[in-house]
């Protein structure tokens, strides 16, 4: 045998050829036609492999050796033709007919889109390129045997092109009936198909072509327009009110994915319009710290076994009962937490600019094009961390409201309003403290909340006190008929007590001097000279001027730091 390369697959051509039968040989024709569409040039294969590969048996002699894929690919060539040329010729057989897609649909009276949903089930063609163009080609004996197996599906749709124009009316007139009662498209499809004994899909055409030649008459229009910002909103609204999206798809004439669309870019143009204001500190940049900020605040298990042991006093009212459950937190732990707050807030700020474009005038702008579902999904996960330890914070404070509120309340004034009044002044400490200065958080939310008593509890008493409206404001008003001097009276002590915790801070000398000098826990109606202040002490009056302006300076620059006002 002549003209092979490599001698192993000579002798093995030999064999094949000449004592293989033909079923085998045709077999290992195609065979040697796949392995030598794989053969690389470059490459070596062993030749166990290569007999396996042509005849499904792996030989075990010359397990070691290899061959060049080059010489490979041109030796299996000629094996291929000798096994072909040793195959026994075939009888003649009469040409199979085929019909094309066009053909078949008028054979079988049928549209071509019933016939493309034919194939779905088992209807089965093959591509071929006739007269230069590809075209869906169908053997007559499988339609024939489609057609035995289906033939009442075949029948129902060569009925639909015969359908009389009476049946065609009836069938309108249902669907408009089913269209009035806000039936969808599939679901009046397979009403109509049950009522007239029809094909869902045959039905479901009709209704479709009768849409697309009477578009002011539609049973269901196509809405493909942008939908306006009011109808947005309304989606959102009722999809956060339980509404399925399936019942919304219906209702609006779209898709489940255009809803999803619409929900998700109303909730973002929210955060877009939600103010997330937070105290940023430098190490929200470091990636390396961003663990540490987000783990549990130190302490966390003796807190919360604190917070089982604890016992409400027995003088509190019921109302203020869960205020006593929630023990407080040390500096240590209120720094972490504020950190904590304050850097999902940061990490949520990052995510919103990812669909934000900045306008000319500075404002953030919604990108709808850029709103990603899991990106709208994470802000809003990490909000709602962020407001866990904003509640945290709150409910730890919560009973500094109360002891201030207790404070100076005159007979009258409702302690429960006080305490809701100071919530909010809290709630608002939480949201603006700095926790990078290092000051503990107390002694921030005392000045906020005794700011705001300062300025709400006199306007209080004055409003009361001149629209008197009830018997029990009557018998008040004549209990003490100077409401002025009240209201004076309870503003003075408020400032006093405020002065008094700022004055902690200072120095002992630098203290006696500024309540000295501001007549603070005095009986005289005024406060004492420079000159005066110096005899108690014993240095010079302008030496307790200097005294004074410093200290007065010390004040400023802790008022300023803690964002207060001196009173």
């Amino acid at each position: 045998m002549k003209g092979f390369h490599l001698e192993p697959l000579r002798e093995l051509a030999d064999q094949l050829t000449r004592f293989s039968p033909g079923s085998r040989q045709a077999e290992q024709a195609l065979n040697a036609e796949k392995l030598l569409g794989e053969i690389l040039p470059g490459k070596v294969y062993p030749y166990q492999y290569l007999v396996w590969r042509l005849t499904g048996f792996r030989p075990s002699d010359r397990g070691r050796l290899m061959l060049a894929g080059k010489l490979v690919a041109a030796d299996l060539d000629l094996l291929l033709r000798l096994l072909r040329n040793s195959l026994p010729s075939l009888p003649e057989v009469e040409p199979v007919e085929v019909l094309t897609q066009e053909e078949l649909a008028l054979r079988l009276a049928v549209s071509q889109r019933t016939l493309r949903r034919w194939q779905t089930l088992g209807l089965e063609g093959t591509r071929a390129v006739v007269d230069g163009k590809s075209r869906l080609l169908f053997n007559i004996t499988e339609v024939e045997r489609f057609v035995a197996r289906n033939a009442a599906r075949v029948e129902r749709g060569a009925r639909f092109e015969r359908m009389e124009e009476d049946e065609k009316q009836s069938i309108l007139r249902g669907a408009g009936r089913l269209v009035a009662r806000g039936i969808p498209l599939l679901a009046a499809s397979k009403v109509l198909a049950r009522r007239f004994g029809r094909a869902v899909e045959t039905m479901r055409a009709l209704l479709k072509q009768h849409d697309r030649e009477n578009p002011e008459l539609a049973f269901y229009p196509k809405r493909t327009g942008p939908l306006d910002e009011r109808s947005k909103l309304e989606i959102f609204t009722q999809y956060r009110r339980g509404q399925p999206v399936e019942t919304l798809a219906r209702r609006y004439h779209r898709t489940r994915n255009t809803m999803y669309r619409v929900i998700h870019e109303v909730a973002a143009q929210r955060l877009v319009d939600q103010p997330l204001d937070l105290i940023g500190h430098a190490s929200f940049d470091d990636k390396s710290l961003e663990e540490a900020i987000l783990a549990p605040m130190p302490g966390a298990a003796e807190y919360e076994d604190r917070r089982e042991s604890m016992k409400v006093p027995k003088d509190v009212p019921a109302e203020l009962a869960p205020l006593y459950r929630v023990p407080l937190l040390n500096k240590e732990q209120e720094q972490h937490l504020f950190r904590k707050m304050n850097f999902l807030k940061h990490k949520a700020l990052l995510l919103r600019d990812t669909f934000c474009s900045i306008a000319d005038d500075g404002t953030r702008e919604l990108d709808a094009s850029r709103v990603r579902t899991t990106t709208v999904d994470k802000i809003h996960q990490l909000l709602a961390q962020a407001n866990e330890v904003k509640e945290l914070l709150i409910n730890a404070n919560m009973r500094l409201v109360v002891n201030i509120a207790k404070r100076g309340l005159s007979m009258g004034e409702n302690l429960f309003e006080r305490i809701s009044d100071g919530n909010m002044s809290l709630i608002r400490a939480v949201e603006k403290f700095d926790f990078g200065r290092g000051f503990k958080f107390s002694t921030y939310a005392s000045w906020a909340i005794i700011k705001n008593f300062s300025r709400t509890v006199p306007d209080e008493l004055t409003r009361r006190d001149r629209f008197v409206t009830g018997q029990e404001d009557l018998l008040l008003l004549s209990e003490n008929g100077r409401t002025d001097e009240r209201s004076i009276m309870a503003r003075q002590e408020l400032m006093t007590e405020s002065v008094n915790t700022l004055l902690a801070h200072l120095d002992p000398r630098e203290r006696e001097i500024i309540r000295m000098r501001a007549g603070i826990d005095s009986t005289r109606e005024r406060g004492m000279t420079l000159e005066e202040i110096g005899n108690r002490f014993g240095i010079t009056k302008e030496r307790v001027r200097q005294l004074h302006a410093r200290s007065m300076r010390k004040l400023r620059v802790l008022a300023t730091d803690q964002a207060l006002d001196i009173p």
